[in-house]
């Protein structure tokens, strides 16, 4: 609001300038800053041509430097600043505000001392020549402000200020006035000259008349009130509240307090106590309080209160200032009613037993908190906590604590294992809590609480006896996990949705739920884990797969857990699962074990493809050119399905032939790749016919120098693509366009093949030859070119060979070079020649000649006319076989031939040792036969020996 009376003065000097000549005017100087200040410099520019926004920059001739020019900011290159002031540009602590296009202000949030110095603005020329002033400047100036001790704080808050106006007037401005800012003001001023090395000395000073500053208390009205209870319990404590209500912002206040209209206690403004002998003692022992709560409230608190307490009590507050000597003068002065305490009287004692939370129902790891509570007359008091298990009648000792304090733990309900270490405390005099941290099934039963008192009257205690049933659910038993999905079949790239549900009775128990998805790959046994969230909050990432990563997002809450995986694909098509452990509560701060778990149904979930709306134009069109020209045949696609989508575009023809058969020219597959169809695989028609995406939604085909074997019907068929986040590319529809006919305009050649229907037939590894006549020889002018197709029963239609009018060959396939020869055997006849038949080279031949003229300057050969030949039958007929042949294909005779030779060896072998074992028989025959003959010859000479001697003898004896 302050700079709103410059900006108005500052435009109405502007509006005074002369205007045909660009004139350029920043506020007049100097201008007397303090630091630490803002500052504001306007800057206008006038008479200028061009655009109405003007750019604007800001340059400073710092003291240190009064002739370098120091670059500050500009409005039309951020890298402008010089670095010395470039971060405080960055910050924002300067900045340019533009007001209109025409005039800005240099806004300095903080000064600084080094920021005196000559600012020039300057407006760079959009005229077109020079003619005027651009740039203009003014001088800020060198001071600091220093406050004296007394008001440094609120120099600082700003509510001191001093202002320079003028080169010799100044303005002291105090805001919030206080009592100490009353006395005498006036201004001293001191003058001092520069001597030429730069130095200052001083000359003379003088002040001016004192002037009397009176500062008027400003009166507000404000009540009193106590607050506290009515009566107190000997030994508590008893606190009283004195509120002031009404009175100003911050007032400056002092209560006083009275007890039985007797002064006790009191603290001033400034928060210093004083108290009378009686209360001094006390306050010394810590059993007596006074204290100022807020500036509107002050606190008198008796920690041990007793019967000498009682009575009526009083607070007086005086509104006070300070003044010029120091001491504090009173405004106002308002008084409280009386409040009047007494003793609370002893009534008879009795016993009341709850849990925490008045819930007598807990679930297993749950903390279970019992309260035993005795009312009546305060005294020392014992307590014992029995449990009787559920289905049981024996009563168990749990924890039990004395008069003096002494607590005393049963040993299972002693032990961190067992229930968390049960805890018994004494929150009040005859208050007692029983806490089990972490509660088991097992705690179930019914909770005695015994209450006992000694008294100095009876001969005995007094005891008192309270019991409650507590249940403890079991978490195991009660654990329902569902799993669910939004659908069970998901689009392909959209966003599978999956939640697991813990049942409604967790739905409230907000226990640590530690959850895993897993994950079973379609064709897989197993399943895998994707992703594990502890009950601490830490998140584990399975192995498999690896993209579930990349595209999944979990949240879950105290009884669901959400997975979300974006942009599904194939890969995320199989069975899911969630696994759910529950634990206690105290988990989130120790490593409690797991108290349930259980798993979900599996869930199939497939991923199918979304439903396909391509449409492609269909409807039919003619197109007659002249012949040698250039043509477009376009496909356009009316709509689209969404997604990352691509086209794969297939130009196809069909000659003007009856029942021609549909050939593909070319295909762009949906990532830009070019195949030619097989017959148009050559050089010269990859030249003619090439393909351009011309928009998002329109393929063109490009023909060049449309020839007579151009004409034809075409059309095209699209692809609908999807590119999906996996890379792989999944079709989604395909659509077939209108026919486009394309008609050359006759140019008077006719040219005319021999109809003749005819067959041939051909031996296998023969030769075949194949004629193509014409009727006439056609002009000395023209030249005739010769394509040859065969269509076989297995493979279709195929070019064959192409003799271009130049005499040059060209083959559809280069591994037909070797069995096939295609030559012009004269003016009127053309051979096709078939070296070596196969069996696959039957089917139908035929011939497409076409007649060529030369035209323009420099000559070029133009299609003129064509014509087909009809379709010939090649028959290949079996070979006829020769005697290996013969043997070779007959299994029976081969097995016979290489087997009986085997056979007959082995047989030959077998004879041969039978023979030899024969042999060395005879031989060891005749040896023994031999022996056994010489044994006998011996033995007869032997005997012939003896019967000599014998007769010898006998003769001898006849003798």
């Amino acid at each position: 609001m302050a700079r709103i009376p410059r900006v108005a003065s500052f435009f109405l000097f502007l509006t005074k300038l002369s205007i045909g000549q660009r004139e350029v005017t920043v506020q007049k100087g100097p201008l007397f800053r303090a630091e630490g200040y803002p500052v504001s410099i306007g800057c206008n520019v006038t008479g200028h041509k061009g655009p109405s926004e003007q750019h604007f920059q800001w340059s400073v001739y710092l003291l240190t430097g009064p002739t370098q020019e120091v670059q500050i900011i500009s409005t039309k290159d951020a890298t402008f600043s010089y670095v010395m002031y470039a971060p405080r540009v960055r910050s924002r602590e300067i900045y340019v505000e533009r007001v209109q296009g025409s005039a800005v202000f240099l806004h300095i949030s903080k000064l600084q001392m080094k920021d005196s110095g000559e600012y020039e603005c300057h407006t760079p020329n959009t005229d077109g020549r020079y003619y005027g002033n651009y740039s203009a400047k003014t001088t800020l100036i060198d001071f600091m402000l220093i406050p004296g001790p007394s008001y440094t704080e609120r120099f600082a808050a700003g509510d001191v200020r001093l202002d320079k106006l003028r080169a010799s007037t100044f303005r002291l401005t105090v805001g919030s006035l206080q009592p100490s800012d009353q006395g005498q003001l006036f201004c001293e001023a001191a003058e001092w000259i520069q001597d030429p090395d730069g130095t200052w000395t001083f000359i003379t000073k003088k002040q001016t008349d004192q002037t009397t500053l009176w500062i008027q208390p400003a009166g507000r009205d404000f009540q009193v009130n106590i607050t506290t209870e009515s009566t107190f319990t000997a030994g508590k404590p008893l606190e009283l509240v004195c509120l002031v209500v009404g009175s100003g912002r911050d007032p400056q206040l002092q209560g006083t307090w009275f007890f039985n209209g007797i002064e006790m206690a009191g603290i001033d403004a400034g928060g210093v106590l004083g108290l009378k002998e009686d209360y001094k003692e006390r306050a010394r022992e810590g059993q007596v309080q006074v204290s100022k709560l807020n500036p509107k409230a002050f606190s008198l608190k008796i920690f041990a209160a007793g019967p000498e307490d009682e009575g009526a009590y009083r607070c007086a507050v005086a509104e006070v200032t300070r003044t010029q000597m120091g001491s504090w003068q009173v405004l106002q002065r308002k008084q409280s009613p009386d409040s009047h305490v007494h003793l609370r009287k002893p009534a008879a004692r009795s016993v009341v037993m709850s849990t925490r939370n008045k819930q007598q129902v807990v679930w297993e790891g749950e903390a279970l908190t019992l309260l035993c509570k005795a009312d009546g007359a305060e005294s020392l008091l014992s307590v014992n906590w029995w449990h009787v298990p559920q289905d049981q009648t024996q009563p168990e000792f749990v924890a039990g604590m004395k008069q003096d304090g002494t607590v005393q733990l049963s040993d299972s309900y002693g032990e961190l294992n067992n229930h968390g270490n049960a805890r018994l405390e004494k929150t009040d005099w005859g208050t007692f809590q029983l806490e089990i941290p972490s509660t088991s099934v097992t705690d179930s039963g019914t909770y005695e609480c015994r209450v006992s008192e000694r008294t100095r009257n009876q001969a005995g205690d007094l005891s008192w006896t309270q019991k409650i049933a507590v249940t403890v659910k079991s978490l195991q038993s009660s654990l329902q996990v569902s799993l669910m999905s939004r659908q069970p079949q998901v689009k392909l790239t959209n966003t599978l949705d999956l939640s697991c549900i813990v049942g409604a009775d967790y739905a409230d128990l907000k226990v640590p739920l530690t959850v895993t998805w897993q994950f079973q790959p379609a064709g897989s046994q197993a399943f895998h884990q994707l992703i594990r969230i502890t009950h601490h909050g830490t998140i584990e990432w399975g192995h498999f797969p690896s993209q579930f990563q990349r595209k999944s997002k979990v949240s879950q809450s105290s009884f669901r857990s959400q997975l979300l995986i974006h942009d599904a694909t194939e890969e995320e098509a199989g069975v899911y699962r969630c696994k759910v452990e529950v634990y206690d509560r105290n988990s989130l701060h120790t490593d409690g074990p797991m108290r349930a778990s259980a798993i979900s149904h599996p869930l199939q979930i497939a991923v199918t493809l979304p439903e396909s709306n391509l449409k492609v134009n269909s409807s039919s069109q003619v197109q007659e050119i002249p012949i040698n020209s250039n043509t477009d045949i376009e496909c356009h696609i009316l709509s689209r399905s969404t997604g990352n989508i691509q086209f794969a575009v297939t130009w196809y023809f069909s000659s003007i032939s009856t029942n021609a058969p549909w050939r593909k020219i070319l295909e762009m597959d949906q990532t830009n790749v070019v195949e030619y169809g097989d017959e148009f695989h050559t050089p010269w028609r990859k030249q003619k016919f090439h393909t351009e995406r011309v928009s998002q939604d329109t393929f063109q085909l490009h023909i060049l120098n449309a020839g007579d074997s151009d004409q034809g019907r075409y059309r095209c068929s699209v692809k609908e693509w999807l590119l999906a986040t996996n890379g792989a590319w999944y079709q989604l529809g395909e659509e077939m366009s209108g026919l486009t006919e394309l008609k050359l305009r006759p140019t008077g050649s006719k040219v005319r093949v021999s109809r003749v229907s005819w067959s041939e037939n051909a031996t296998e590894h023969g030769e075949a030859t194949i004629h193509c006549s014409l009727e006439s020889p056609g002009g000395s002018a023209s030249l005739f070119s010769v394509t040859w197709y065969r269509n076989g029963e297995n493979s279709g239609s195929k070019m064959l060979v192409h003799l271009q009018q130049d005499g040059l060959l060209e083959y559809g396939d280069d591994r037909l070079r070797s069995p096939l020869h295609c030559y012009r055997s004269s003016p009127t006849d053309f051979v096709l020649k078939l070296h070596r038949v196969e069996m696959e080279d039957a089917g139908m031949y035929w011939c497409k000649v076409v007649e060529w003229q030369l035209h323009g300057t420099p000559g070029k050969w133009v299609s003129q006319a064509s014509d087909e030949s009809q379709h010939v039958a090649l028959t290949v007929l079996p070979s006829e076989p020769t005697f290996p042949s013969r043997i070779c294909s007959s299994a029976p005779l081969v097995y016979f031939i290489f087997i009986c030779p085997f056979i007959m060896f082995i047989l030959l072998l077998v004879a041969l040792l039978c023979l030899y074992r024969k042999a060395r028989k005879l031989s060891t025959l005749s040896l023994n036969a031999q022996k056994e003959k010489a044994l006998w010859v011996d033995l007869k000479r032997a005997g012939d020996r003896y019967t000599n001697r014998r007769d010898g003898e006998e003769e001898g004896e006849d003798i």
